[in-house]
């Protein structure tokens, strides 16, 4: 970082209010906390460009910081034929920014080599700041390439029309947005439930080639039962769908609006643009229905951006992919996880069917995973037990013997 900050446009409207209150220049200093010598340049600048306060409506910061620090050939005054500082392309910036490891000050210096000339540092950070404010809310957070993927259901859903019955049946609707790109995935599922929300998550990190480091999901019932930014509670198969890819979970917190802040403008752009765009289409199945959100979605991403002059999937594949880990060698396959207690009859019960454990398990409590075709118990981690096909089950089952899978 420079060793000197340079004066800001604000601060030079209050030294040259300040003057022309009558301030003496110590006084000026007192108020302002800008070195003296700082605050006399300043007013000897403002003298020869003929500034004088109140400053005209058209004097911005930009006009004003021409007048005062440009110069044009032999000319060492303020007045016409000042040149304008070398713009950088703010856009690429915002868009390096978002690199990891990448800060202001490496981009500053970059800058200055190409143009000797340009902006100070604190002028640089002042006019980059404000080009990030005029982005879109959706654009405005900074989030590193990789780091966030956030996660919501719309709060719109989408209708499906059964063909045979006519009967109509209301779908959710799932949507992530990546935190650096803003790449935009979404699909339809009948619920919100866990088995629909973890094939949500495997389907999206299939999608997008890759996990980011961190879930961030908003407060999603199904996967957490408390938020909490040091300790949040999550749901237990949520949690080890996480395990499985190897990504953190940081719930966005309640009442707590930066946490979500990205997740919501998704999910609001993509209700716009997605579910607007699917409005007066009648889907007689979850497929086609699928099928149609992809088409918008695709549309949606590969639009450039107005403000940053790229796509989503620009971003994607320059910016968001290359730092995304890579994904398992198996997909996740969900399961569910309950907390069951052995019976004196070294029997437990799951889902009103009854199985067998090893005897000396009697009275003690046990973890039971369920897939779809399998149960298994866990007793301190380690499987003690193992049984296939539990539906066709009779009203007591032995269990396999632990060592089998």
């Amino acid at each position: 970082m420079p060793a000197r900050r340079s004066l800001t446009m604000r601060q030079l409207r209050r030294i040259l209010r300040l003057h022309h209150e009558g301030n003496s220049t110590r006084d000026i200093v007192r108020v302002t906390g800008v070195a003296r010598t700082t605050v006399q340049r300043a007013l000897e600048r403002s003298k020869v460009a003929e500034l004088a306060w109140p400053l005209a409506d058209d004097v911005t910061d930009e006009v004003l910081e021409e007048r005062l620090y440009e110069r044009s050939g032999k000319n060492a005054g303020f007045g016409a034929g000042v040149r304008k500082r070398q713009e950088p392309d703010w856009a690429e910036l915002v868009r390096e920014l978002r690199r990891p490891a990448l800060t202001m000050v490496i981009l500053w210096e970059e800058y200055r080599k190409i143009w000797p000339d340009g902006y100070a540092y604190s002028r640089f950070c002042e006019l980059l700041r404000e080009f990030q404010q005029r982005l879109s809310s959706v654009m405005r957070q900074h989030h590193g390439a990789g780091d966030k993927v956030f996660v919501d259901y719309s709060g719109k859903r989408q209708a499906i029309c059964d063909p045979l019955t006519g009967e109509v049946r209301m779908a959710e609707i799932f949507v992530a947005v990546l935190g650096a790109s803003n790449y935009t995935f979404a699909e339809v599922t009948w619920s919100q439930t866990l088995p629909d929300l973890i094939g949500s998550h495997v389907r999206l990190f299939r999608h997008i080639g890759g996990v980011t480091r961190l879930l961030v999901p908003d407060n999603l019932k199904s996967g957490v039962n408390k938020a909490s930014f040091y300790d949040p509670e999550i749901n237990r198969s949520y949690g080890r769908m996480a395990e499985h890819y190897a990504v953190g979970v940081l719930p966005a917190r309640p009442k707590r609006p930066k946490d979500k802040a990205s997740v919501e403008a998704g999910v609001r752009f993509a209700q716009g643009y997605i579910i607007g765009r699917l409005r007066n289409r009648t889907f007689f199945s979850l497929d086609e229905a699928n099928a149609a959100v992809a088409d918008a979605m695709t549309d949606m991403n590969t639009r450039p951006m107005r403000k940053l002059g790229v796509s989503r999937a620009d971003l994607l594949e320059s910016l968001e992919r290359p730092a995304l880990k890579p994904l398992p060698d198996a997909e996740y396959e969900y399961a569910e996880w309950k907390l069951v207690r052995v019976g004196i009859d070294y029997h437990v019960e799951i889902d009103k069917f009854y199985y067998s454990v090893p005897h000396a398990l009697m009275r003690q409590q046990v973890d039971a995973r369920i897939t779809t075709g399998t149960i298994e118990l866990f007793h301190k981690g380690k499987r003690v037990a193992t049984t296939a096909d539990p539906s066709s089950s009779p009203a007591k089952s032995p269990w396999t013997a632990g060592t089998k899978s």
